[in-house]
């Protein structure tokens, strides 16, 4: 099996490399594609490989494609690269709402992957670790409206957004005039943003759309109410989530907790807290403060904390997921 990654010196790019390469994934080739020709730029099983610049002709003939950059580069190659028979996993927004293209989390969704599926959207990250959390919650007791709160990383901008956070935390360690922000709408360091994206005309932002509109598409709740306020905060990789909900039917956190310890891709916290430096390079949603919002025994009304690595559950790990579903099915040679 050829591999391509397109983007592969940025955060997720690198992040895919290093995950093909942890998950033993039968990679028989990996070509490392970026914006331009990099000598020796990507290590991958002790080897350091040449980047070379994406083209139409140059991603010819790959049997799985990875875009791990913006929505530029995808929507421009993968046309072509699905006419060619090559399968497409890729991390931009560009076909994650596109009607009749799944939006798959492994753990979530996995079973509406068909063998006439070649293009995978990577959803939004924090509805990645969202929907991971709320899946058990959904299959014991049915889900009537989700509010979340979300606390994200510095990384869930590109590496330029990591880079902006260590060069303001720098200036206020040395006592250096602060770089005016460029990635962030305000200094990132000591601080937090409520907005992660630009503003429609109702005030939601661009991150709190992806984060409702694709949630409801991985849980097949098209009519879910979920409402979001997205935070940007001064962490490097992991994404924390303050989520309050409303079952269809009544439950218990008992129930809820068995649920959780049964869950795919989670780890579920019965005592204490989890932190968003704890959970940093791992790959499982992490599940905490689980609680009901009444004193009586059964209820409908719940709170939970959760946290979860951008790049890596968030981004890469689930898109290396995506193919190792594709290979357990048949639906892509090893």
């Amino acid at each position: 099996m050829n591999v391509a990654v397109v983007g592969a010196t940025g955060a997720v790019g690198e992040t895919i490399v290093q995950v093909l390469e942890e998950r033993n994934v039968p990679v028989a080739e990996l070509h490392p594609f970026a914006s331009r020709d990099r000598a020796a730029a990507v290590r991958f099983r002790g080897d350091r490989l040449d980047v070379r610049t994406a083209s139409d002709e140059a991603l010819r003939g790959f049997d799985v494609v990875f875009f791990a950059g913006g929505e530029d580069a995808s929507e421009k190659y993968a046309p072509g690269l699905l006419e060619r028979g090559s399968v497409i996993i890729d991390n931009s927004a560009t076909f994650r709402m596109q009607r009749g293209v799944p939006l798959i989390v492994p753990e979530v969704n996995g079973d509406v992957v068909r063998p006439e599926h070649r293009l995978f959207p990577v959803a939004n990250c924090t509805a990645i670790i969202l929907c991971t959390a709320l899946r058990p919650i959904r299959d014991v007791a049915g889900l009537k409206y989700v509010r979340v709160a979300t606390y994200q990383a510095a990384s869930g901008a590109g590496r330029a957004g990591l880079d902006e956070l260590a060069a303001d935390e720098r200036a206020l360690v040395t006592g250096a005039p602060e770089p005016a922000p460029s990635v962030f709408p305000r200094p990132l360091a000591r601080n937090v943003v409520p907005q992660v994206g630009a503003f429609d005309a109702d005030g939601w932002s661009g991150e709190e759309c992806k984060v409702r509109d694709e949630s409801q598409k991985m849980l097949g709740l098209p009519e879910l109410t979920i409402s979001v306020t997205s935070v940007r905060v001064p962490v490097r990789t992991a994404h924390s989530e303050a989520v309050f909900l409303e079952t269809q039917r009544e439950t218990s956190c008992a129930e809820l907790a068995a649920a959780f310890d049964a869950g795919a891709a989670i780890v579920f916290h019965r005592d204490g807290i989890v932190t968003p430096r704890e959970v940093e390079g791992t790959d499982d949603v992490h599940v905490a403060r689980l609680r009901s919002e009444t004193t009586a025994e059964k209820g409908r009304h719940f709170a939970f904390w959760c946290v979860g690595d951008q790049l890596r559950k968030g981004a890469a790990t689930n898109a290396v997921q995506i193919l190792e579903l594709l290979l357990e099915k048949g639906y892509v040679a090893a």
